[in-house]
């Protein structure tokens, strides 16, 4: 498992997961920054005060608290787009596996429907989290357990997607539960670093694909 984790991290600064990683990262910026735009572009001209000053701690306070919305949102908006650029990311990763094995594009519809599903439950359990502050180490426990479940599931199925039927993904992450959950444990740790947490797509795909192919090995020789 280490040496998985040690392989999957130092390959997502490699030049081809790099470029994915780019694509993935530039493209939440911009969507976000469209999003700013839009929002202060409305708040100009439908929240406008008669007092001057009202209207100066209007324009700070929107200012500030749509810094901190949009920082918050980056890595959710991260891993919904993602889902542009995974199946690029996941042959890339088996190609340099050994026997370079390379599976099935998975379409593009299930593709953003999966990274669609994943940002939003991801965002409401790290919402979920956020209101668990004032309880000490029970919302750190609790940012970690949903966020290894979550990555580790939807991670893994999508690696495994690329070989296999939508059920059989299924069938074979939950035969495996335990093991697909530890590790998923790393990625949910890239997820608590900031800026950090803007590499866990990339991350999560090179580590599943990895276990994705251990475990089909032990189904199947030949698919090793």
């Amino acid at each position: 498992m280490l040496a998985d984790i040690s392989a999957a991290f130092s390959q997502v600064w490699t030049p081809a997961l790099r470029a994915v990683l780019f694509k993935t990262v530039g493209l939440a910026l911009l969507l976000l920054a469209a999003g700013w735009a839009a929002l202060n572009y409305g708040a100009a001209h439908w929240l406008v005060f008669e007092r001057p000053w009202l209207n100066t701690i209007l324009s700070w306070l929107l200012g500030v608290g749509s810094f901190l919305l949009f920082a918050y949102l980056l890595a959710p908006i991260s891993l919904i787009v993602a889902g542009l650029f995974l199946d690029e990311a996941a042959e890339k990763v088996e190609r340099t596996l050994p026997g370079g094995r390379v599976g099935s594009p998975v379409s593009t519809m299930t593709s953003l429907g999966l990274a669609a599903r994943f940002g939003a439950v991801s965002l409401l359990v790290n919402l979920g989290a956020l209101l668990l502050l004032l309880v000490p180490l029970v919302n750190v426990a609790a940012f970690f357990l949903a966020n290894a479940y979550l990555t580790s599931r939807e991670y893994f199925e999508l690696a495994a997607m690329r070989f296999r039927s939508v059920d059989e993904a299924h069938a074979l992450r939950r035969a495996n539960a335990a093991t697909v959950f530890l590790y998923g444990l790393p990625i949910a740790a890239t997820l608590a670093v900031p800026l950090l947490n803007l590499t866990t797509p990339v991350f999560g795909v090179a580590l599943m694909t990895r276990l994705h192919r251990r475990l089909a090995a032990r189904q199947s020789p030949r698919e090793a």
